[in-house]
């Protein structure tokens, strides 16, 4: 009965969230606020010790990429019923000097690209491609999700009549819920997503991308270069998704609905 109290009180804090173009729901028990909040102080502390890139070219490219993808994201977000969504984001990207094949999206829209990452991308396009994977997690707000599920297991784990007093206030303050991150080790910067946030990442910033106007069709050749990598270079954010040949398939399954996103012309536009 004790577990099923507990249950209950984590859905009675929670809210239900709709994923843009997948229609997914997912129920939350941390609001846009506290994971903000959060997240914001880890991307200060993350780049107090980062290095940024002294390359101008390519960290040019990388603002001008991830500009264009955002103000394509959140145009299609105010068109579609998601316009206070918006307000969460105050979108930031950066090149840091790491030879790492990475990147990463804090919610609320800051978003690294490491330079071992050029390499592989090789061109605009492709960039757009990991950077419209990225942006996807913010929106679908994947971090919360993972953050929610980690909450929900630490609430089984520490079944007794304590865990009920104190889980009731977990969703009144940043403060305890800041308390109750730090205890679980929960980093932003270096999450692992579990392989459906994965793959709906890989869907949505396949769209992302074609809205933007990049053709979503490089993103297989891009892939398939990534899984040439091996796995000392492949990025820890994707470290839980599914096999490279089954992501290009997925990918190759979603083109035909991508596609219908794409217009070449907005990239004229913006």
């Amino acid at each position: 009965m004790l577990f099923v109290a507990l249950a209950l009180l984590a859905a009675a804090c929670g809210t239900t969230n709709t994923v843009p173009i997948t229609g997914r729901k997912t129920h939350l028990l941390v609001d846009d606020a506290q994971v903000l909040s959060l997240s914001s102080q880890q991307y200060q502390d993350y780049m107090k010790g980062a290095q940024l890139s002294k390359n101008a070219a390519n960290t040019a490219m990388v603002k001008r990429v991830g500009q264009r993808l955002a103000t394509a994201v959140e145009t299609y977000l105010k068109n579609n019923g998601y316009a206070s969504e918006t307000q969460n984001y105050q979108w930031e990207f950066n090149l840091v000097a790491d030879k790492q094949v990475n990147a990463f999206c804090m919610p609320g829209g800051k978003i690294v690209v490491y330079e071992g990452m050029l390499p592989v991308t090789q061109d605009e396009t492709s960039l757009a491609i990991v950077l419209g994977h990225e942006i996807a997690h913010a929106v679908a707000k994947h971090s919360a999700e993972q953050l929610s599920k980690q909450m929900r297991q630490q609430y089984a784990a520490q079944i007794g009549g304590s865990v009920l007093s104190q889980a009731s206030g977990l969703g009144s303050t940043t403060a305890a819920l800041a308390n109750m991150v730090g205890q679980m080790g929960f980093k932003f910067a270096n999450l692992k997503y579990s392989r459906d946030n994965e793959t709906e990442a890989d869907h949505l910033g396949l769209i992302f991308a074609a809205m933007a106007g990049y053709d979503p069709r490089m993103a297989i050749p891009f892939w398939e270069r990534m899984s040439q990598q091996g796995s000392s270079g492949k990025s820890e954010l994707f470290s839980d998704h599914p096999s490279d040949a089954k992501r290009v398939a997925a990918l190759q399954k979603r083109m035909p609905e991508a596609l219908k996103y794409y217009n070449p012309s907005a990239s004229k536009t913006r």
